[in-house]
């Protein structure tokens, strides 16, 4: 067996067995991973631990992987989402007494629990910034009735943060819900009653407009329908009784009958007449005021309304900062700009080239022999040899790359692991200062997966017995790097995110090549250019597996085609190792992932060239020499 050279791997491993004895479910499937920490059936990811080893990390998978296990062993989805109430707020109240609710009870029968959890609680509050809140209406009410349920029901002081935010709110929940809350310790153990007592304190909150209906109660109508059902059943004669006792009354009595008989016709008559007048207006009714049929769905895409996504709710656009904590980001910068200190020299020749070629432009463009403007110097000799010859001006023409915003949609895939997305990370960021120097905006978008061949979109999609061609399976992870407005040097350590372990999954080009294409339509900026950065086709194997084969790479070349088609957006890619121009008409592959920095400023500086010969000459390439 292979020696591990990570020192963290024994405590990852033993903090995984001890989660599974605390959660009662030795199947229990435990990861470390950079996505938010929770459960999902029998999987349940907790915060990545560096090799550092750090105090704070281990305390903080400590306290999760507690947390998480007490909720995997008291918690019952079932009867948690029966109650769950829709409003928001009601909502937030009821899921923070729920947790505060599996807490007290591990506390109560495996005291050790409680340690760990107050750490958790405590880093998260400071992360929150809790403990400088001196106003309740800054503080969150319902993590402060869960704070107030769990002090309550363990008798545990809590940590600073977490107690600040109780005890600005803690006042006004005595007061509104004093009462309720002296039932709590016999409520604890029965999930059921204590989601009914949750219910009942939100209502003393005065949120009961958000509880919607009373899950108790829709049982006992249901009850009450079923029984009213039967009993008109058992009533109710059958047609053939009536008719026998009709033909019975007939003979009695023809003449009654008759008249009967007549009426009865006369009056379906009538109504046959009503009813072919009805439908005569229906028929010529005008075409305007024929019943409206309800809209159709939109399309999950522009580019192509059949390409299907099974389940996009836990689809994630997000930004770096939100996906690791400052310190951390510094710390994966730090990484990223050693590793990559051999590179420095040229790729900071090639950025100053592009900032000459730019500057250049930008100084000499102007037009000439003009009525007016600035006198040309350089033209005055004509003017002495012939004093009846005009002056000449000069006036300085707007460059067109002034108005301009440029997209670097990076590919965030597993096979750029390594060296790739380092280099990648890098010349993103050196083009995006250089072209700052310019005047021209630049934003850095990264797409993948939340997870490996399939995301809670599949879990979903087994759940449900496996549908026929679901469509796209997996979750989504878009990431702003660089929004195209926020300056170089407040987002320069988010690209160190690029080197975070667990980070880069899978890759499905075209919902992402979509999503930036959108996001640069949706810009006031004239000009608008986005380039690509990939290692090659899209892959999903999850989505794939039950689909066409083609589906993800089908999907991708519409949406290039519509890119290329509506001309809001100009378009290149630069493939590492891969071929892309069977993609992209703009294109170059590059063979070698050191090539990406000269190819990158080859191509912008290309875009921005005066001279169409010279664009066409770049452009046109198709492999980087």
């Amino acid at each position: 067996m292979a020696h591990s050279d990570n020192p963290a791997d024994p405590f990852k491993k033993a903090l995984a067995e001890a989660t599974k004895v605390l959660a009662d479910d030795p199947d229990l499937n435990v990861s470390y991973s950079v996505d938010p920490a929770g459960v999902s059936g029998d999987s349940m990811r907790l915060p990545q631990i560096s090799r550092r080893m750090t105090k704070d990390e281990v305390l903080q998978a400590r306290g999760t992987a507690d947390a998480l296990a007490l909720r995997h062993k008291y918690h019952d989805v079932g009867t948690h989402t029966r109650y769950c109430p829709p409003g928001d707020m009601a909502r937030d109240l009821y899921e923070a007494m729920e947790t505060a609710r599996c807490e007290a009870m591990g506390a109560r029968h495996m005291p050790g629990t409680a340690g760990n959890i107050d750490a958790k609680i405590g880093a998260e509050a400071r992360r929150r910034g809790y403990d400088q809140i001196t106003d309740a209406s800054e503080a969150p009410l319902a993590n402060a009735a869960g704070y107030l349920i769990r002090h309550l029901a363990t008798g545990r002081e809590l940590p600073d943060g977490a107690r600040n935010v109780m005890e600005l709110w803690k006042g006004f929940i005595e007061e509104q819900a004093g009462g309720t809350l002296e039932d709590l310790q016999s409520k604890l153990s029965d999930q059921s009653e204590f989601a009914r007592f949750a219910r009942q304190i939100i209502d003393d909150l005065g949120y009961g407009d958000q509880l919607g209906d009373d899950p108790d109660a829709l049982d006992d109508d249901e009850q009450d329908q079923e029984a009213e059902q039967d009993q008109e059943e058992e009533e109710q004669p059958d047609s053939t009784g009536e008719d026998d006792s009709d033909e019975a009354e007939a003979d009695a009595d023809p003449e009654q009958s008759q008249d009967q008989q007549q009426d009865e016709a006369q009056a379906q008559v009538s109504m046959d007449d009503m009813a072919d007048q009805e439908q005569g207006d229906e028929t010529e009714m005008p075409e305007g005021e024929a019943p409206l049929d309800p809209p159709a769905p939109q399309p999950i895409s522009d580019a192509d309304p059949n390409y299907a996504v099974y389940n996009s709710t836990f689809d994630e656009e997000i930004h770096a900062e939100d996906l690791a904590e400052p310190i951390e980001l510094e710390r994966l910068r730090a990484f990223l700009d050693q590793q990559l200190e051999p590179l420095k020299g040229a790729v900071s020749r090639l950025a100053n080239k592009l900032q000459r070629r730019l500057q250049a432009q930008q100084n000499r463009s102007w037009e000439f022999d003009r009525e007016e403007g600035i006198l040309d110097a350089g033209r005055l000799a004509r003017v002495v040899a012939n004093p009846t010859t005009p002056l000449s001006f000069k006036v300085e023409k707007d460059t067109e790359f002034r108005d301009t915003v440029v997209t670097l949609l990076l590919d965030n895939s597993g096979s750029m692991r390594g060296r790739p997305i380092s280099i990648a990370a890098i010349c993103a960021d050196v083009l995006a200062r250089t072209l700052e120097r310019c005047n021209v905006k630049v934003e850095i978008l990264g797409f993948t997966t939340r997870a490996w061949k399939g995301g809670q979109s599949r879990e979903a999609w087994l759940n449900e017995g496996r549908p026929q061609l679901p469509g796209r399976l997996n979750d989504l992870r878009h990431i702003i790097y660089k929004s195209a407005d926020a300056p170089m040097r407040r987002t320069r350590a988010h690209l160190g995110l690029m080197m975070k372990e667990g980070l880069l999954k899978e890759n499905i080009d075209g919902e992402a090549l979509e999503w930036a294409h959108r996001r640069l339509a949706g810009r006031r900026e004239a000009r608008k250019i986005l380039m690509v950065i990939s290692d090659g086709a899209p892959v999903d194997d999850s989505t794939l597996s039950v689909n066409p084969a083609n589906y993800l790479e089908k999907h991708l070349r519409d949406v290039i085609a519509m890119v290329e088609k509506r001309k809001q957006v100009e378009l290149l890619a630069i493939g590492i190792g891969h071929d892309v121009t069977r993609y992209y008409n703009r294109a170059v592959t590059i063979t070698d992932a050191d090539q990406l920095a000269g190819a990158m400023t080859e191509q912008l500086a290309a875009l921005f060239d005066s001279d169409p010969r010279a664009r066409a000459r770049v452009m046109g390439m198709r492999r980087a020499s």
